[in-house]
C-alpha cells in the first residue's frame, strides 16, 4: 500500500521493453533483472512481462480509466422542455415516495 509522502517511479516503455526482453531471451529471473536495472521491486518486472504475453501495451493507464464510476448514468437532454419534465416527474415521484417531507414551511 502506498504512504503518504511516497514518490513513484516512472519507467520509459524501452526500459520496460528492455526488462520483458532480458527475461524472455536472456532468461534472467526476475530479480536479477531488477537489481541489474535498479527497479525497486522484482513484483514490477513480473507485471511487465505479464503485459506483454497478454498483447497490452506497457502506457501508464492511472486516471484514465472511467471504470471506477458505477450507478445509473446521467440522463441527457435534447431540449430544456424535456429536461424540465423529467425534474418535474422526478419531484412528483419524491412528494409520493415521501408525503411528510413536502409539508408548508
Amino acid at each position: 500500500m502506498a504512504k503518504k509522502g511516497q514518490k513513484f517511479s516512472k519507467y520509459p516503455e524501452e526500459f520496460k521493453a528492455e526488462a520483458v526482453r532480458l527475461y524472455e531471451q536472456e532468461k534472467m529471473g526476475y530479480k536479477t533483472i531488477a537489481k541489474l536495472l535498479g527497479v525497486k521491486s522484482h513484483s514490477q518486472i513480473q507485471k511487465w512481462v505479464a503485459k506483454h504475453r497478454s498483447g497490452q501495451s506497457f502506457d501508464d493507464q492511472r486516471g484514465k480509466s472511467t471504470a471506477w464510476r458505477k450507478g445509473r448514468p446521467r440522463a441527457t437532454f435534447s431540449s430544456i422542455e424535456e429536461e424540465l419534465a423529467y425534474v418535474k416527474a422526478e419531484r412528483d415521484y419524491l412528494k409520493k415516495r415521501y408525503p411528510n417531507l413536502h409539508g408548508e414551511v
